[in-house]
């Protein structure tokens, strides 16, 4: 089967593209704006009828969607999101071949939930935030294409190769270096919120199962459990060796069991209040329908978190 890969040099693409090069059933083309990609083309520059001639020239039978923005500016996002979700579906409705189409979405698309239920497909989207509109809006592109196509819908993703502006990349990088300049404290963002944290090589997999499925509409792919934060960030801690504390914004840090008296003193800088503080997953339709489970434990993801960046050099 030939795969046209989208975004292989992203934190998932990598994972994915990985994943589906270990397959000798599939012949993977990469196409990306960076020299590693076989085809260089500019999703967010690019016209529909440009794609379209590289689509018959590949003729894949599976383009799968790993490209996005995940930070910027609103227009960063929107051109990122949405923009080049638009120019993708309407490049293989051009095509000669119009190939399945497997787009990855993420759960910031559903938006502020009721906190102790689980999140099905049905439930109404209701996203805030530049990232989770424009993400939605390149959902309802897919839907709406007429093509044959799945959104997976991605919940948070952790996992060696974690960018460092992400949760636990940032929490890595503050305690790698809290360990070399012999800091007692890292700084963090609010951990109150509850968060369903799932492998990146487990949403490779499900990427995997997706593109070979004839599954289509809007599959939610995580753990199918909420684990706070906070708790979640202790396993981080505990993998590195880290003895001081972690102070989160508008939280004071605990204090070390021995050499507190010389914790730098820091003044705590608030942010916003957590807009998404419970995400859930309902998972029965990835099980059902792509046979797919997380594989990878929470514990397991974060500790090659912590060896990937303690090894960096």
């Amino acid at each position: 089967m030939r795969v046209l890969l989208l975004g292989a040099d992203g934190f998932i693409g990598r994972r994915v593209a990985e994943r589906l090069l270990a397959e000798p059933d599939l012949q993977v083309t990469a196409l990306g704006r960076r020299d590693s990609a076989d085809i260089r083309f500019d999703l967010t520059a690019g016209s529909p009828g440009a794609l379209a001639r590289f689509l018959d020239a590949v003729a894949p039978q599976v383009v799968v969607n790993c490209a996005g923005a995940t930070y910027g500016s609103s227009r960063t996002l929107i051109r990122s999101n949405t923009l080049a979700v638009a120019t993708v579906c309407e490049a293989i409705r051009r095509s000669r071949e119009p190939a399945r189409l497997v787009h990855v979405g993420s759960a910031a698309e559903y938006g502020p939930m009721q906190p102790g239920a689980p999140i099905a497909e049905t439930t109404e989207p209701r996203p805030v935030g530049p990232y989770g509109v424009s993400k939605l809006a390149g959902t309802e592109l897919v839907l709406a294409s007429g093509l044959d196509a799945a959104v997976l819908r991605v919940f948070d993703v952790v996992g060696p190769g974690a960018p460092s502006a992400s949760l636990f990349g940032r929490l890595a990088d503050g305690l790698r270096r809290a360990l070399e300049q012999g800091e007692l404290q890292v700084r963090m963002p609010d951990l109150s919120g509850y968060r369903d944290f799932v492998d990146v090589r487990d949403v490779a997999r499900a990427v995997q199962a997706a593109a070979v499925s004839a599954a289509t509409g809007v599959i939610n792919i995580g753990s199918g459990h909420a684990v706070r934060a906070r708790d979640a960030a202790h396993l981080l801690v505990r993998a590195s060796g880290f003895e001081g504390g972690v102070a989160e914004d508008g939280r004071p840090a605990p204090v070390p069991a021995q050499g507190g008296e010389h914790m730098r003193p820091t003044e705590p800088r608030l942010l916003p209040p957590d807009p998404a503080p419970w995400r859930q997953a309902d998972v029965r339709t990835a099980r059902d329908r792509l046979g797919w489970r997380t594989q990878v434990p929470l514990e397991e993801s974060l500790g090659d978190v912590w060896l990937e960046t303690a090894c960096r050099v």
